[in-house]
């Protein structure tokens, strides 16, 4: 039970950020903290794709600041979020052989993350009277999140 909830949880990471969550699974596989060796997935814990998707990841944050930047909830966008959120759901699922569920739960996940994200950021920025300081915390919250999640799913 507990693989799904954190399967749900790195989706709503993916719903965040969508490519927070794959680097904090890469990361989490190369370190051994979600062990997919022997797994299709096992390619996930390689420095290259480490590497790559910490890139896309810090990319990511860096784009997201900027104003022309689309809103999470454009079709493309969404459908990114909701990608990233079954695969790296899929991930973790593998821990117990439940990589169809976690897939699932990831996308669920993303789909929460993506609405509430966008809602509580919307908010936020508003008390703030501007964008930037929400735009923060919701960075902190995904990435503190995502690692959080990694160590726990173990």
């Amino acid at each position: 039970m507990s693989l799904y909830l954190f399967a749900l949880l790195i989706g709503v990471i993916a719903g965040l950020r969508a490519m927070t969550a794959p680097a904090a699974v890469a990361w989490g596989a190369h370190l051994g903290l979600i062990p997919l060796q022997g797994t299709p997935l096992a390619w996930l814990g390689g420095p290259i794709t480490v590497g790559v998707f910490t890139l896309l990841a810090v990319l990511e944050l860096v784009a997201d600041q900027l104003p022309k930047t689309p809103s999470r909830k454009v079709p493309v966008q969404f459908g990114t979020r909701i990608a990233s959120g079954a695969f790296c759901g899929a991930a973790i699922g593998m821990l117990g052989g439940a990589w169809i569920g976690g897939g699932v739960a990831g996308a669920i996940g993303a789909v929460i993350g993506t609405l509430g994200g966008a809602d509580v950021r919307a908010r936020l920025a508003k008390a703030f009277g501007k964008d930037l300081p929400a735009a923060l915390i919701e960075d902190a919250v995904a990435i503190g999140g995502a690692i959080l999640i990694v160590v726990a799913a173990k």
